[in-house]
């Protein structure tokens, strides 16, 4: 948490802005702060410092659940992990900051208008990265779902290439980009497939169903501005439309039978028993 949908939510935002807080876009950066810095994994502080200064920022864009920003001589990534968020905050202060605006921002790009985009990150796993090449990061995720290069076949064949627990490979970033345990349990339970099925046992229309129902789960997110489940994320509300997901116990909108929790690969996973048996 935050997944692919909130992700999308919070660079959309960024980029167009609204009444009340700017857009991003074009924003030149006249400074930066840093109050925890392992949050910077590259580069060095010092160099982080001094290379984004006076960079404009050019456009927001997502990969799985990295946000890029591309600068006019680099590309900032950032990775919010379980519960970072950036936020627009206005004040009028005087820079360098020796403390951050509010508990838990850990990083500031300051512009010239009074504007900050902080960086707040409350468990301080999330990491930000400034370079010339964000391929040697970004170079290990798989597909995007909405990639209309992933075919029913081309899903198929990845499927039948590994012999592992559905829920465990579809969390795997390195397979398909973006998904985390809210809508993989919501895109299995759309689909009818049990957690704990081998991927290397779906037909070609199993595998068709799969991929339609991660596309349609994630376009709802999306819809709905992602979902706002605790402290980390904000402003969605696709928690409303939850089929199985944080329902334990719950009875299921298909069939009625209670939704079960079981750990999958160290995560919390819920599904139906009724509706998604174990082939």
């Amino acid at each position: 948490m935050p997944e692919l949908p909130e992700v999308e939510t919070i660079a959309r935002n960024l980029a167009k802005g609204d009444e009340q807080i700017p857009s991003v876009l074009g924003q030149k950066i006249v400074s930066s702060s840093i109050f925890w810095a392992k949050t910077v994994a590259e580069p060095d502080l010092l160099s982080f410092h001094s290379a984004i200064k006076n960079q404009s920022i050019l456009n927001v864009s997502r990969r799985g659940k990295f946000l890029i920003f591309d600068l006019d001589h680099a590309f900032l990534l950032i990775h919010l992990r379980m519960s970072g968020d950036l936020i627009m905050r206005y004040a009028d202060i005087s820079l360098p900051l020796e403390k951050p605006l509010v508990p838990h921002d850990h990083v500031y790009l300051h512009f010239a208008d009074n504007w900050h985009l902080a960086f707040n990150d409350t468990r301080k796993f999330g990491r930000v990265w400034l370079t010339p090449d964000p391929n040697h990061i970004l170079s290990k995720l798989g597909p995007e779902p909405f990639d209309p290069k992933l075919t029913d076949d081309v899903f198929a064949d990845k499927l039948r290439k590994h012999k592992r627990q559905l829920k465990p490979l579809l969390l795997d970033q390195s397979f398909i980009a973006g998904l985390g345990n809210i809508y993989t349990d919501e895109a299995l339970f759309e689909a009818g497939f049990h957690p704990k099925r081998q991927s290397n046992s779906l037909s070609l229309d199993d595998s068709s169903r799969l991929l339609r129902a991660i596309r349609k789960v994630l376009q709802l997110g999306i819809e709905h501005n992602g979902a706002s489940i605790d402290w980390a994320y904000k402003g969605g509300g696709f928690q409303n439309y939850f089929q199985v997901y944080q329902q334990t116990g719950n009875p299921c909108p298909r069939c009625g039978n209670p939704i079960t929790r079981t750990v999958i690969g160290q995560r919390g996973t819920h599904f139906c028993e009724r509706c998604q048996p174990l082939i």
